[in-house]
């Protein structure tokens, strides 16, 4: 009986000390913050933070030390170094570019700076990854998969390549400009924007579920029918973040 009451008691020791070294929901993992704070970032990367919130978005999205993630357009590579960072040299981070898009001189830099940055070029709307993800990233750029200009993406499918894409469990995460509901492709293209509604409908369509909202990037001053760009909205607009997973039993 001795034996049985101090087991218990360790076993509630280890508990209680598990659940006190827990992030609380809203709070910055430290490794976050060490990410953010690198002394390497870019002055244009800092001022930036003001406006992108990468603690926020990053915390939310709930990337972590040993991950690998997928990111679609990485373009300049604002979150890519800042991710691979928080994934650190256990974790990887895809960057998914478009042929047509690509910088390949920017491309080399990014790379050669990261080594657990791993740059794939693809067609439009469709890729291909080595290995299963934890994480599929999409900031500001889910909506350019609706604009005519760039080339018509089956937008079903592309979510099904997600899906096969992340491991069971794993996290899909969709930030992007708020629009109005009932919007075309049309509209998507003039405003650089996509309803949240939407965005909810098709990716959920795939089967995924929707975990997490988060109202970080909320401006309530704007009204959805200007155009990013604008002078009046620019670095203001209203933005959502969506977090979706994939089943734990799922193929």
């Amino acid at each position: 009986m001795k034996i049985i009451f101090i087991c218990l008691v360790a076993l509630c020791t280890s508990f209680s000390a598990a659940v006190q070294g827990a992030e609380k929901p809203g709070e910055i993992p430290g490794y976050v913050a060490k990410a953010i704070a690198n002394p390497a970032r870019s002055p244009g990367e800092r001022d930036a933070d003001r406006i992108r919130l990468p603690a926020q978005t990053i915390a939310f999205s709930g990337a972590a030390p040993g991950m690998v993630i997928a990111e679609l357009l990485p373009f300049y590579g604002y979150f890519s170094r800042l991710l691979s960072d928080v994934v650190g040299p256990t974790g990887k981070i895809y960057g998914i570019e478009n042929f047509n898009w690509s910088n390949t001189a920017f491309d080399k830099k990014l790379t050669g700076q990261r080594r657990n940055i791993i740059l794939k070029r693809s067609k439009w709307g469709e890729f291909e990854l080595p290995e299963k993800v934890d994480l599929f990233w999409i900031t500001q750029n889910y909506h350019d998969l609706h604009v005519p200009e760039y080339g018509h993406v089956d937008i079903d499918a592309f979510n099904l390549r997600v899906w096969n894409a992340l491991k069971p469990g794993g996290i899909y995460m969709v930030v992007d400009q708020a629009g109005n509901p009932g919007m075309s492709d049309q509209q998507i293209s003039d405003l650089h924007r996509i309803g949240k509604e939407q965005v909810i409908a098709e990716v959920t369509a795939t089967g995924f579920v929707l975990i997490g909202e988060s109202n970080a990037l909320y401006h309530p001053r704007d009204d959805h029918t200007k155009s990013v760009f604008a002078a009046s909205v620019r670095a203001q607009t209203d933005q959502f973040m969506l977090k979706f997973q994939k089943p734990f039993d799922a193929l």
